[in-house]
């Protein structure tokens, strides 16, 4: 149901944006970077722009390369690429002990991978919430292809200002997306206020581990250039994202780094040298194959103008975040779960 020929991909760069837009907002987004000429308190003030114009630009990209489920996963040895992200998936569905008619809000959900795979596992009801209105058309019609309409549903907002209740949610999961909160405390707050009292919040977050430091120049630019690569104002530290969980009135129940002791390493679908059957989009012929494909259909008009200026854009990004993971600075799965106290005094 994914995204898996030439025309879907060139159909859908840009998103919701006027195509012939695409090679400019290609640029501002750059801009937006401290190593193209922007800052980061820039790049914060105006993190929903930004954040959306690379969703807009790359979701295509992602869907034609990776899957409905855009993240990363823990891998076991004989496993494949495909089956560790279900599992992935399921194991955040334990965590939270999903149960059928449990009210379960996804926060920052993409084209809804994620949200339609523990749907169909846990027999819950989940809302999806997300601020690009290309990756919730997407989504949308995913949701009615797998036949999932009346329990899986999507709401365009804020997560930084989400149009729900207090205490309205049974769960709240996130994967790899509260990352892109300008205001990491603010983001985990709200969450907070929409979840009911005595439940749990679980997370993937996308962060720097404890072997970042900030004063060395090369891991500086590994994470300018990461940033860059994946549409990020910030990446914050693990502690950072432990500290702010509490700031935002959390009990810690358990969290843990989870790619510490991933036994086949959750970045090996990235590097090129090697040859997969599973991720060969991701290999040096399949990105040159998706190169050529991409300028050809340029080329004729039929994918838009600066199409292979996004795709150099996240093969790029995609060698950078290789390069934090083989230093052991970065990490797409620090993992959380936590419990909103039952009472606040």
């Amino acid at each position: 149901m994914s995204n898996s020929g030439p025309l879907d991909l060139a159909l859908g760069i840009g998103g919701k944006m006027k195509k012939e837009d695409v090679q400019s907002a290609a640029q501002q987004y750059e801009n937006y970077h401290a190593f193209y000429g922007g800052e980061e308190e820039l790049r914060k003030a105006n993190y929903s722009d930004m954040v959306n114009k690379y969703y807009d630009l790359a979701t295509s990209f992602y869907e034609f390369g990776w899957g409905e489920s855009l993240h990363f996963a823990t891998r076991w040895k004989g496993e494949s690429l495909r089956e560790s992200i279900k599992r992935h998936e399921h194991f955040i569905a334990l965590q939270l002990a999903l149960k059928p008619r449990m009210k379960v809000l996804d926060v920052g959900c993409g084209i809804g991978g994620p949200l339609r795979e523990i749907a169909r596992f846990s027999s819950t009801s989940i809302t999806g919430l997300n601020n690009n209105e290309y990756q919730i058309s997407r989504g949308t019609e995913l949701n009615r292809l797998a036949g999932l309409t009346k329990s899986c549903e999507f709401v365009k907002a804020d997560f930084m200002k989400m149009p729900f209740s207090e205490d309205t949610f049974d769960a709240v999961y996130a994967i790899e997306a509260t990352c892109y909160a300008p205001d990491v405390v603010g983001c985990y707050k709200e969450i907070y206020r929409v979840l009911k009292p005595g439940q749990y919040f679980a997370a993937y977050e996308c962060c720097m581990t404890g072997h970042y430091n900030p004063n060395n120049e090369i891991h500086k630019k590994v994470k300018a250039e990461v940033e860059l690569g994946f549409g990020v104002p910030d990446f914050r530290t693990a502690r950072q994202c432990l500290d702010a969980l509490k700031l935002a009135g959390f009990e810690v129940v358990w969290e843990k780094d989870l790619a510490v002791d991933s036994p086949v390493p959750w970045y090996l679908p990235l590097d090129a040298s090697r040859f997969s059957n599973t991720s060969f989009r991701f290999t040096a012929v399949g990105r040159f194959i998706t190169r050529t494909m991409v300028k050809t259909l340029e080329f004729v008009g039929i994918a838009p103008a600066g199409s292979n200026k996004v795709f150099s854009l996240l093969v790029k990004g995609a060698e950078w975040l290789l390069a934090a993971a083989r230093m052991e600075i970065f990490t797409p799965m620090y993992f959380f779960l936590v419990r909103k106290p039952l009472s606040n005094h």
